[in-house]
């Protein structure tokens, strides 16, 4: 097994009002490392809109860049219940404007062999978080 197969991948998304000036945030993770090595970084401004639009392109982004290094199994991890749990199933997507980015999370979340979604406290987001606030103050 290469050190790619499995990755872990924090995401995170904001906006400064809502909708407001946003910005995404991911990092892709060798989880057989003490500490986990990072292997790639999302960081980037995605111009206005709403929190739930920013959170759904954050997951986006991390998966494609997990895709890209070759995983084939995929530890997905993020603060937004909403988003983790309509990805699992659990709650439907009521918003129109959400669909789209859900249908597209779905179909990346598909180009793996093994997915395993969860959603984890803010505190357990700290690396995503700071990417999405680095690129919202233009670092």
């Amino acid at each position: 097994m290469s050190t790619r197969d499995r990755v872990v991948v924090y995401c995170d998304g904001g906006a400064r009002g809502n909708p407001g000036p946003a910005a995404i945030g991911a990092v892709v993770l060798d989880p057989t490392t003490d500490p986990p090595t990072e292997l790639a970084t999302v960081s980037e401004r995605i111009g206005t809109a709403t929190n739930n639009v920013a959170e759904y392109q954050a997951v986006i982004a991390g998966l494609e860049a997990a895709r890209e290094l070759g995983a084939r199994r995929v530890l997905l991890r993020a603060d937004s219940q909403l988003v983790v749990r309509q990805l699992e199933g659990k709650y439907r997507v009521k918003q129109a404007h959400l669909r789209p980015l859900y249908e597209e999370a779905r179909a990346l979340l598909g180009d793996f062999d093994e997915v395993d979604l969860a959603h984890v406290r803010r505190d357990d987001n700290v690396v995503a978080d700071a990417l999405v606030n680095a690129a919202l103050d233009g670092v």
